[in-house]
């Protein structure tokens, strides 16, 4: 498993954009890992799966409430990952109302979940292998912090608990 000090696993994450932009167009784009966090501060939250319920009811919506307080900070970015393809994290961002707080990226085939050590065999509850709930802060792609809960806990991913190590 990644631990503090180390240097983030480079991996292809998946975003759905709503609207074209210069680079990106509508739709699923993909991002490597290493390039997005070069030279930046970002707040990284996973979840089991999108739509479940701790996840829709208190995870993102904890990350949004604090999203000022989170960028008073000096985070650039805020991503949430899910092993989820980026069709469904796209949808259910755009149910939270998330815009471009959060960036909501699908890790469909868990590939960088794996390379983590992150996943989570779920596969007996009709789930498939998914993600271990955890935040961390990652400084230009080094985990400065990393908070694994236990399972069935939502106690140390959440966005107060990141705020204070901030």
């Amino acid at each position: 498993m990644i631990a503090v000090g180390q240097k983030l696993p480079n991996a292809t994450l998946y975003e759905f954009i709503d609207e074209a932009t210069e680079g990106c167009a509508m739709g699923p784009n993909t991002f490597e890992v290493e390039k997005l966090t070069a030279g930046k501060k970002i707040v990284i939250f996973a979840l089991p799966g999108a739509f479940t319920p701790t996840c829709s009811a208190q995870h993102v919506p904890g990350y949004l409430a604090q999203y000022d307080a989170l960028k008073a900070k000096g985070v650039d970015e805020i991503w949430c990952i899910s092993v989820n393809d980026p069709f469904v994290m796209g949808a259910w961002g755009r149910d939270l109302k998330v815009g471009k707080k959060i960036r909501m990226f699908g890790d469909g085939s868990a590939e960088f979940t794996k390379k983590l050590g992150m996943e989570f065999d779920l596969i007996a509850r009709g789930l498939g292998v998914r993600s271990q709930r955890y935040a961390m802060i990652v400084q230009d792609g080094v985990v400065k912090t990393l908070d694994l809960e236990a399972p069935g806990k939502f106690e140390v991913s959440d966005a107060a608990s990141v705020l204070k190590q901030l």
